[in-house]
């Protein structure tokens, strides 16, 4: 190929996302043929920071990408940054940089977007970081630990005008984008309820001891923004999830997709009432956010929606162990957690199901669509390239995370939630006001 032949044949193939096939890689390609055929100066070079499960997967799924090179990792776990720059290494044939300090990977001018893997605490702090550096942003969710974080996201965004997605992938998943279309096109008439769940079988974590910090951890650093604590046994990797100081529990951790797509399928942003319910049920140990948990949120468009979290008890809801079902006029549309739908009339006949086509495990924390995964992900490509509106913007992302938000602040302060459905404000509750933010280490306060 000449150089505007192989730039041609880039376009065309990079540009039709239902082309790609497990991990983004074209049929009868391979991650070297891919790199072989683009130069580097065609590919978007990314970093990746917080790399010990799901950053793990997603450093390999971007390194996966034929227009994407992943040029350094960032983690405070020495062992979890040395086994991701092996097996990104490995995929893409060139041994990324390995920087503990992301603020570092920051100041190299050749990066272009950063992806933020990292504990809750840190997903606002990172992107604003990032942004303030010239940097696009990969986000997983929940984009913010609190919703004071939330807001200033969306302002950093329309100051430095970088594009930041959140990763609520199931926005570019194609079979449920087309459930969520064939449901505002009317299948079942208007949608005015919708329900979603997720389940688990967590065990307990125990009561943890304070422990000196390991030779391989910067606990300094992985505490960043939140006020210092000392380092006990049950926190670090996964655990941190069930602590207020620096997770948001499994309504942030699993909801956020869920209550995402709800939010999506019944055209609704800010609510008007909030109420929760829920605690600490199953086990006697240091576990502080909710183990099971109801959230329910109501709508100005006379529209409503519930979603269920059981940390500890797997029995699924719809056959699946996560979902999300709508209910309408003529009948129901059920999303089942893949990428699939169902559509039921009201005598419980199905009369539309289109399948899943690839298998999806929701309960695996690291990587439970890959392949789709890389859809969302040239998805972002597109909106840095191209300008494209992105399947899941930060502004959209805010309001998805802010339900679940709102949803805890509603438990943690014992009532009902009045809501300014103008911008999902509370109203005329100081109390509950007290949880819009946080408290930040001196010094570690994230600003526009």
């Amino acid at each position: 190929m000449n150089p505007n032949t192989r730039r041609d044949f880039l376009r065309k193939t990079l540009t039709g996302a239902t082309a790609l096939s497990v991990g983004g890689i074209l049929p009868g390609f391979s991650p070297k043929s891919y790199a072989r055929i683009s130069g580097a100066n065609e590919r978007i070079a990314v970093g990746v920071m917080g790399v010990n499960s799901r950053g793990l997967a997603l450093a390999s799924n971007f390194a996966l990408q034929p227009n994407c090179e992943v040029r350094a990792i960032s983690d405070v776990d020495s062992r979890s940054q040395e086994k991701c720059i092996a097996a990104v290494e490995k995929i893409q044939n060139r041994k990324p940089a390995g920087q503990p300090d992301f603020r570092k990977v920051l100041e190299d001018k050749d990066i272009d977007a950063m992806v933020i893997a990292t504990p809750d605490h840190w997903h606002a702090p990172a992107a604003i970081l990032a942004s303030k550096a010239g940097k696009h942003v990969y986000l997983e969710k929940p984009c913010s630990h609190n919703p004071h974080e939330g807001e200033l996201l969306v302002a950093i965004q329309r100051k430095y005008k970088n594009v930041i997605q959140m990763g609520n992938q199931r926005r570019s998943w194609p079979n449920v984008a087309a459930g969520i279309k064939e449901l505002k096109d009317g299948i079942i008439g208007r949608a005015y309820f919708a329900k979603g769940w997720y389940t688990n079988n967590r065990e307990s974590i125990g009561k943890g001891k304070v422990i000196s910090v390991p030779s391989w951890l910067d606990y300094e650093l992985w505490q960043g923004p939140a006020p210092r604590r000392p380092l006990k046994d049950n926190l670090i990797h996964y655990n941190w999830h069930w602590f207020w100081h620096w997770g948001t529990g499994e309504a942030l951790n699993n909801g956020t997709h869920m209550l995402d797509l709800m939010r999506w399928g019944l055209g609704v942003d800010y609510p008007t009432r909030v109420t929760s319910t829920g605690g600490r049920y199953r086990y006697q140990d240091d576990w502080e956010t909710p183990d099971t948990q109801v959230i329910s949120l109501e709508f100005a468009n006379n529209t409503g929606m519930t979603w269920e979290g059981r940390s500890c008890n797997g029995r699924t809801v719809e056959g699946s162990s996560v979902g999300v079902i709508f209910y309408g006029e003529n009948g129901s549309l059920l999303l089942d957690g893949g990428n699939s739908y169902k559509v039921f009339d009201l005598n419980n006949k199905v009369v539309k199901d289109v399948k899943n086509d690839l298998v999806i495990d929701p309960r695996n924390k690291m990587n439970p669509s890959q392949a789709l995964d890389a859809i969302h992900i040239q998805n972002l490509f597109d909106g840095i390239k191209k300008g494209t509106t992105l399947s899941s913007d930060i502004l959209s992302g805010h309001q998805s995370t802010l339900l679940c938000q709102l949803g805890n602040i509603a438990l943690r302060s014992g009532g009902v939630l009045d809501i300014d459905p103008k911008n999902g404000h509370i109203k005329n509750n100081p109390q509950a006001q007290k949880l819009w933010k946080r408290e930040y280490e001196r010094g570690w306060e994230p600003t526009i």
